[in-house]
């Protein structure tokens, strides 16, 4: 065994007659690779391919085996959890990888999807779904910023984000990694990797996964993509190729399978199309020890080995059984299986990024950043993409809600509970509830927004309310979870507990708002007629000072849904465009028409909330109709009129006619009346001619509405 380095080294040998022509900086990096290359041997090469788990290895085996890249698994932390103790754990690890004769550095990868979040004090980010909400590839990118700095600050330089998948069947328990149903909105939201890559610091960035994860058939990532090969270019393969466009450095392969051949075998997908076809000239990754599941087997073997490397896998993430998998693949070349080719090519590409990366120049953890990680201004641009994430999905002039005068009670378990409100991928792989990460929950939030001009009374299961309160928010929803735990083959409703405390609430008479914090839409139907106003939270992370930024009408409601919301979980998968009739539509999002927290009452007897989302010569309304009178009106039944030749062309939640101008809105069997105070909301879509004006009155059964 070599002697293990334990010097100082800081920078590659000077650039002068001494120094290697792959250790001058001066040089092309292509040049660099080429020389390096012709100095290894195949055990560096082969070294070079595999990615070990930081707990299994240690600073000697990167010395003796040559390991060119190490990991954290979600949740694999060193004792000293935070940024001094993980850049000591780098530079450790570093120090045996500069030990060998070449000195070719490692690069450690880290899950950090929502910002850095396995590192304790680091900004918690909302994880994808909610920045999907946002709408703003300019966010995203500067969220990736962010990530880079409190990444490079806790000593690793390669985050496997972002997850560019498309998730179609909201039974996935990775549904909230995904921006979007939508391949055009995850596309454009792919500004994350520029974010990460671009600038200084920076970190490689990693698309995944590739190709067709999304739980498309069974909601899982496990199982088998029954596409045709015209839906996965369209629908799956256009975030990659965004994410190729902008450079991306690194691409993991998925778990899944395409027409019964799992991915990480599959030559066609990895190399022809992606290498080839999208021209990708980073590295290709596995997902963890993905290699174990070629053939449907326990364990990996020489065969899954060279089908993998043949396929056009370059680093094989092996997080225990790296010195297996070494056995393996020298057995595979030494016999003819893996061509050198083969193995000249993956290492031409990791070496390439780890040239561009600075990596041979600064090896060790660049400390420097170190004070970004958890900076208040990175929590400031953490608030703002809270508050723009929130989707107001219901509204009956509850919201917002004044901060003066009265007082205000909150319940439900995610209320106080910034574990839930971060979600998994938190800490730990499938993250956990409680006091997990230092930020600010959702019911602080709603005290710092009031200060003393209001009282605020919080109790977890809504007890002690009564009819004192104006205003009551029930915070319920999920509690994090990750993939696997979170694939669901059944219910996606509330469950018992977070019921009987909306029910509590309700029960004492008092407006009840209602924030869902969870990673994907939540069956709802049966139960949101009841509720006075509704808020998609998603997984806001660390700044709940964002929720209540919306609630209180500082920031109006922004968030559109990036999902379609079921009507029932019996519907999935559940997507826009597919026919299905939805609770509420891809795009739904409504706002505040003053910023005003104590509107003025309105003298009328209803009143109407009509929103579009307009696109060429077309366009989604949403319309929500509040019976603001004393008496029921049964059955109920809103008119209005064009003015630009529009026409309805499909409804949901209401039977929309429409007779030359005039258009008639009736409820549905299950929603026929409407109660004081209840609101009926609907949507469909229709045809322009270029242009849109919305209608200018509105009517219930006759009685003239206020147009919110």
């Amino acid at each position: 065994m070599l002697a293990l380095f334990t010097g100082t080294l800081t920078s590659a040998a000077p650039a002068d007659a001494a120094a290697l022509p792959y250790q001058d900086p001066t040089l092309p990096v292509a040049q660099r690779v080429g020389d390096l290359l012709a100095r290894m041997s195949l055990d560096d090469k082969l070294g070079q391919m595999t990615q070990a788990e930081r707990a299994v290895v240690t600073p000697a085996d990167l010395t003796q085996y040559r390991i060119g890249s190490v990991l954290s698994g979600g949740g694999s932390a060193p004792a000293q959890n935070d940024p001094a103790g993980w850049a000591d754990l780098y530079d450790g690890l570093q120090r045996g990888a500069l030990a060998t004769p070449l000195q070719i550095p490692m690069i450690y990868g880290i899950d950090a999807v929502h910002g850095n979040n396995n590192v304790l004090g680091a900004t918690i980010f909302p994880h994808n779904i909610g920045l999907g909400a946002t709408r703003d590839p300019d966010l995203a990118q500067r969220i990736g910023r962010a990530t880079a700095e409190e990444v490079v600050g806790s000593g690793q330089d390669w985050t496997f984000a972002p997850c560019v998948c498309v998730a179609r069947n909201d039974r996935w328990g990775r549904t909230y990694e995904s921006f979007s149903e939508n391949p055009d909105l995850v596309s454009q939201m792919s500004t994350v990797v520029t974010g990460l890559q671009d600038g200084t610091p920076k970190v490689l960035a990693t698309a995944k996964h590739y190709v067709g994860d999304g739980g498309t058939t069974n909601g899982t990532d496990q199982g088998d993509t029954q596409l045709s090969e015209a839906e996965l270019r369209s629908v799956h393969l256009p975030p990659f190729r965004a994410a190729v466009q902008r450079g991306v450095g690194s691409v993991m392969i998925s778990f899944s399978s395409w027409n019964g051949q799992k991915l990480h075998g599959h030559r066609y997908l990895v190399t022809d199309v992606l290498k080839g076809e999208l021209g990708f000239t980073g590295f290709t990754v596995s997902d963890w020890a993905g290699i174990d599941q070629i053939d449907g087997q326990r364990g990996f073997t020489q065969a899954e080995v060279a089908q993998a490397i043949n396929a056009g896998l370059d680093m094989i993430m092996v997080p225990n059984e790296w010195r297996l998998f070494l056995t393996h693949l020298k057995a595979a070349v030494n016999a003819g299986q893996i061509p050198m080719s083969r193995i000249d090519d993956a290492n031409r590409r990791i070496l390439t990024k780890k040239f561009e990366y600075g990596l041979f120049e600064q090896p060790l953890a660049d400390r420097s950043y170190a004070s970004t990680v958890g900076s208040a201004a990175h929590r400031t641009l953490a608030r703002e993409a809270v508050r723009r994430s929130q989707v107001l999905l219901k509204n009956s002039g509850v919201l917002p809600l004044a901060k003066n005068g009265g007082k205000i009670f909150v319940a439900g378990k995610s209320a106080d509970d910034i574990g839930n409100q971060s979600g998994g991928w938190t800490l730990s792989w499938q993250g956990a509830s409680g006091n997990t990460v230092p930020g600010t929950t959702i019911l602080q939030g709603i005290r710092d927004a009031v200060g003393s001009q209001a009282t605020v009374t919080y109790a977890r299961d809504g007890s002690g309310i009564d009819g004192s309160y104006r205003a009551a928010i029930a915070v319920v929803g999920e509690t994090p979870y990750a993939e696997g735990a979170g694939d669901r083959t059944g219910s996606l409703t509330l469950d018992a507990t977070d019921l009987s405390t909306i029910n509590r609430l309700r029960a004492a008479g008092v407006p009840t708002v209602v924030v869902l914090v969870s990673g994907r839409p939540l069956d709802i139907a049966s139960q949101v007629g009841d509720w006075n106003a509704v808020v998609a939270s998603w997984l806001p992370g660390s700044e709940g000072g964002g929720v209540a930024d919306v609630l209180f009408g500082d920031h109006a409601p922004t968030g559109k849904l990036p999902v379609t919301w079921m009507r029932s979980a019996s519907q999935q998968p559940v997507n826009d465009g597919d026919g299905q009739t939805a609770l509420y539509p891809y795009g739904h999002g409504l706002t505040y028409t003053t910023t005003d927290p104590d509107p003025e009452p309105q003298p009328s007897s209803c009143r109407v909330t009509y929103t579009t989302n307009d696109w060429n010569n077309g366009f989604t309304a949403s319309v929500s109709v509040t019976n603001t009178g004393t008496a029921p009106v049964n059955p109920w039944s809103t008119q209005w009129t064009y003015t630009a030749g529009q026409r309805v062309t499909q409804a949901w939640s209401a039977r929309v006619t429409q007779s030359g101008t005039a258009v008639t809105a009736t409820g549905e069997a299950w929603n026929p009346s409407l109660a004081p105070g209840a609101t009926a909301t609907f949507g469909f879509n229709g045809s322009h001619t270029g242009s849109n004006p919305r209608p200018p009155s509105f009517t219930l059964n006759g009685s003239t509405c206020t147009a919110a």
